[in-house]
């Protein structure tokens, strides 16, 4: 059996209340496991006093190191900011309010020591409220069947990955547009999936706000999925096929005279303008969603950072 260093990669958002607990629950659990670890804390941008708990805290041992993003950038990308610094031989992270239970990363970790490369905790049971279970079940089935990739029903939130991934992220992968789970998936390795109970929010309400999700949502269906432009292509062959119908049929009843179709009468522009009002906005929306993965291509190759991490004087 394997060992190796274990990094905890903390996401701080106005967290100046939680960081200290979580630290305390963590070390305890994992000096009575005997693993080797490193906490990291990645503050996303906060306004409060977080960073300044975490960089104390950073003082006062030395296996924490504490960073801060320049701005908020949300969690998909402070994990991979929190990838381009750990050391560990494993890496996971960890949100700032419990919503996965200690006793899941100690998992994760007997897992990567029996020779796991990819440990997926998902979750097995909601309840969250109807709205949200509802954009949930949703989104989750609309990645299913209409990506590349395929994630627990349920839903999954954290994950832990072998040093080597970690190299692939930090080496091949641009973080934009996109979310760290997806891009686990999409390396190929197979995952092993670990069910558990996400216990009732014991320190704060959800900050997910209905933005960002819908953020999340495009930048992982796009960047996982070309079910749009496939159904753009099949909606242009239709209705290219569609015009040559209704290009003959004009013909027929010109060349004969008639003025009636299956009992219905057929007014010139009426069906003139019908045709036209249809095929614009058919063009329309396949403007946009080209538009979109086009974007995502503009934003690419501008090779801006997907996150910042503001120098400190201590480092």
């Amino acid at each position: 059996m394997r060992k190796g260093l274990y990094s905890i990669i903390l996401l701080s958002y106005y967290s100046e209340n939680r960081i200290e607990p979580v630290y305390k629950e963590v070390d305890k659990r994992l000096k009575e496991e005997g693993i080797d670890y490193e906490f990291i804390i990645i503050d996303d941008g906060s306004k409060d006093n977080s960073y300044q708990v975490a960089t104390k805290l950073e003082e006062e041992h030395n296996n924490v190191r504490a960073y801060q993003l320049s701005r908020n950038y949300t969690a998909h990308y402070a994990k991979f900011a929190g990838f381009s610094v750990a050391k560990g031989d494993i890496v996971t992270s960890m949100p700032d309010d419990w919503q996965t239970p200690m006793d899941v990363y100690i998992k994760m970790y007997r897992e990567w020591q029996n020779g796991a490369q990819v440990i997926i905790p998902y979750r097995n049971k909601r309840n969250d409220g109807f709205i949200t279970e509802l954009f949930a079940r949703t989104y989750y089935w609309i990645m299913n069947h209409l990506s590349d990739v395929s994630l627990p029903p349920l839903g999954a939130d954290v994950f832990a990955i072998d040093r080597e991934l970690v190299d692939i992220f930090n080496e091949r992968i641009h973080p934009i547009n996109t979310s760290t789970l997806i891009e686990v998936l999409r390396l190929g390795f197979d995952p092993l999936y670990i069910p558990y109970e996400r216990p009732q929010n014991i320190y704060c309400k959800s900050r997910w706000t209905f933005k960002k999700k819908y953020r999340l949502f495009k930048d992982t269906f796009y960047a996982s999925s070309n079910f749009p432009i496939k159904l753009i292509s099949g909606m242009g062959f239709l209705s290219y096929m569609l015009s040559i119908i209704v290009i003959m049929i004009s013909v027929i009843l010109k060349l004969t005279g008639q003025e009636k179709l299956g009992g219905f009468k057929i007014l010139g522009w009426t069906t003139t303008l019908i045709i036209i009002s249809f095929f614009c906005g058919l063009i329309l929306l396949s403007i946009s969603i080209i538009a979109g993965y086009l974007l995502r291509v503009f934003d690419e190759v501008k090779n801006r950072p997907g996150y910042i991490i503001k120098r400190s004087q201590n480092k």
